[in-house]
């Protein structure tokens, strides 16, 4: 299968309608080199505890931002010191970090002593032998993520005003729905598809009979 569309912001290359089941559904691995957007997302697994009974759901987090977050745990040296060695490419693909240290089983202070640095960062605590949970975030500066960055908000156009994506949500009736008249458009054209393969078998069959 074949999607293309090439009339205009708003055509879609593959439409997919289902009120109550799947639009669409894909058994195996799914690469879109675009934009994702949704309502909502999540992953869906048999549960461990109880595989053969139950599922297990969870959330996406989500930013306004393309975020990247690496974490980790380590122990500082007897003078208090410890170095957290990041990914080769932390700092080719991230900037504008941003850190987060707790200390672990006793009460100390630790800091960042050293930001990101050749791969890098230094920890210290006020105290020897601290364990310390640590998580820096960066946001992504690969030329892909520098030409497509998300706008948090933006306006409707115009054909979209007073319309909803969930009408459901706001107590709306499904008429309001931005895609309601598209899909009344497609059920015409498949019951117009449906009655001519119907006039075309019923004179197929006319034809047999004689």
């Amino acid at each position: 299968m074949m999607g293309r569309a090439d009339t205009g912001s708003f055509a879609y290359g593959i439409w997919g309608q289902s009120e109550e089941g799947y639009a669409g559904y894909f058994t195996g691995k799914v690469h879109v080199t675009g934009a994702l957007t949704k309502g909502s997302g999540g992953f869906k697994i048999d549960h461990p505890l109880d595989p053969q009974n139950k599922y297990l759901l969870h959330s996406f987090v989500e930013s306004p931002d393309m975020l990247n977050v690496y974490f980790g745990n380590v122990e500082t040296d007897d003078n208090g010191a410890a170095v957290v060695e990041l990914p080769s490419y932390f700092e080719a693909l991230n900037h504008d970090f941003t850190y987060h240290l707790t200390s672990i089983g006793q009460f100390a202070q630790a800091i960042v002593a050293e930001e990101v640095q050749e791969n890098r960062f230094s920890i210290r605590t006020d105290k020897p032998n601290v364990k310390v949970s640590w998580q820096v975030t960066g946001v992504r500066q690969d030329p892909y993520a520098t030409r497509n960055r998300i706008v948090p908000e933006e306006d409707k156009p115009e054909e979209e005003r007073g319309l909803y994506l969930h009408p459901d949500a706001y107590d709306q009736s499904l008429s309001q729905h931005v895609n309601f008249e598209r899909e009344g458009a497609h059920e015409k054209s498949q019951s117009a598809l449906k009655d001519q393969a119907a006039e075309l078998l019923g004179r197929y069959e006319a034809e047999s009979g004689r």
